[in-house]
This record gives C-alpha cells, structure tokens and sequence, in this order.
C-alpha cells in the first residue's frame, strides 16, 4: 500500500537553522496496516507525515502508494487519495459554512466543479446518517455553522469528512492533542471504527504511549529523524509502556526528556 523508500530531508540548508529532519526513513505498510507512530519532539513524526502528504518535496528518496510513484506530485494532487486529521481542530473545516456543506464539499474532492448549486435531498439524507454514527447529536444540527461547535464535535467531523472519500490512505497527526482526556478517548474510538470499517490504511502520530500500544496493529518509534523501533502483531499487543522507555534508551542511548511522553505513563 504505502512505501517510502530511503527518505531524507533538511531543512535550512547551509544556514546555523540546518535541520536534518528524515534520515533515511525506509517503511512498507500493507492493505489495512494502522500503524502508530511515536517520539519526542523533533523525531521526525509529523515531518514523515508531510512527506507522504507533499507539503514539501523530500531531498531524496521514493515514495509510493499503490505501486504508483507520487515522489514528485505536488500536495493538491495527492489530495484526491489522501486523507489528513491534524492536531488544531479549527484546521480541515470551513468555520463559516455549515456543518452540511463542510460534508457536501469533502464528497465532491478531487471532482470537477459546474455551476450546479445547493445540497440535494439524497445528499442530505446520507449525511444525517452519517453524523448518526458519531454519537454527537451534530445530525439535528446539519445547518448549524461549524465554527459554533465544540473542540471534540469538529474533530470528529474532519475525521468523517477526510474518510468520506475512502482515502488509500488516511494521516492522523495527534488528532487528539488539543482535545481533553475524555473527548480525545470519543475521537480515538471513532477513529478505530471509521478504520476497520472502510477497511482502511492509517498512520496515526501521537505522543501518547498507552494510545500507541491500544490503537493499531503496528508501532514505530522515532528518533532524529530515524526509525529505531518497528513492532507488530502480538508482540505489540503485549507492549507496556515501561518497556517502550527501555527500548528508546536502549536504540538511541538516551533516555527519554519528553514532558508529554513521560506524562502519558
């Protein structure tokens, strides 16, 4: 489904800013892997996600999905099969149109635009019982203005609109670090199930440990731009969060200084 291929990136080249932020980041995930990815501060997490998103172009590497090369496509092409939740949940909704044309306009992605206007019947209709599912009460509220929603209310629906479309891909980018601890569990949940049902493809960051070894079926640790930690399966499963600390010290010889990462012990 996804590979990346030897990724590298730094940024401000040649000025006391030089950053090296991918060093090498080779990753093959299957049809339906949910792959956790986590690290401290400037571990590359967040910066292999704009990668594959093509917020910038990478300085070498491949990145494919689908057998099909996009290392060269530019961001608003890859929309068309990507999906993305990010961190602020006031980014991937349109504050000042309604709940009902946020959704209308997540269906109609990738597509031609006419002069055809409005929302039709059937478009409604399916919408409602889209919102149905996330348990909010937002199905009685369709005209409501998405900027008069909650925090949690308009994560969960840039979640529904980024699956509307069935992305090949979907890029959670701690999509619940703004959230509270019980409205970020209501959006995980809502997550796995949006997942497993569309059958989908998903890379979630997180600082957040338990939620590392709780959501998914793989996990990655990052560190200075490097992978250092690739678990799966059963061994995963069996994860604790001590013996994610010892295998960070143990693969990059350092301890982790993370204030969020300890914190989610």
């Amino acid at each position: 489904m996804l590979v990346l291929n030897d990724i590298r990136k730094t940024f401000n080249i040649g000025t006391i800013n030089e950053k090296k932020a991918l060093n090498g980041v080779t990753i093959t995930l299957d049809d339906g892997d949910f792959v956790t990815i986590i690290g401290g501060n400037g571990a590359g997490k967040s910066t292999t996600l704009n990668a594959i998103a093509g917020v910038w172009p990478v300085d070498s590497g491949v990145i494919e999905i689908n057998g099909k090369n996009i290392t060269g496509l530019p961001e608003h092409k890859r929309a068309k099969f990507l999906g993305r939740v990010f961190q602020d949940p006031m980014t991937g909704t349109a504050a000042t149109m309604e709940i009902q044309e946020n959704l209308a306009l997540a269906a109609r992605r990738g597509e031609s635009r006419g002069l055809r206007w409005g929302i039709t019947k059937k478009e409604k209709d399916e919408y409602r019982e889209l919102l149905k599912m996330l348990d909010l009460g937002l199905e009685d509220r369709m005209t409501s203005k998405v900027g008069l929603l909650s925090g949690g209310q308009r994560q969960a629906l840039t979640l529904l609109m980024a699956t509307l479309k069935k992305p090949e891909l979907l890029l959670l980018d701690e999509h619940t670090a703004a959230l509270d601890p019980k409205t970020a569990a209501k959006v995980l949940e809502l997550s796995d199930k949006i997942i497993e049902e569309n059958k989908l493809t998903a890379m979630m960051v997180t600082h957040n440990m338990h939620d590392a070894i709780r959501h998914g079926n793989r996990l990655i640790m990052m560190n200075k731009g490097r992978i250092i930690y690739d678990v799966k399966g059963e061994e995963k499963k069996n994860l604790t969060v001590d013996y994610l600390l010892q295998k960070f010290e143990e693969a990059s010889g350092t301890a982790i200084n993370n204030d969020r990462m300890l914190l989610s012990k």
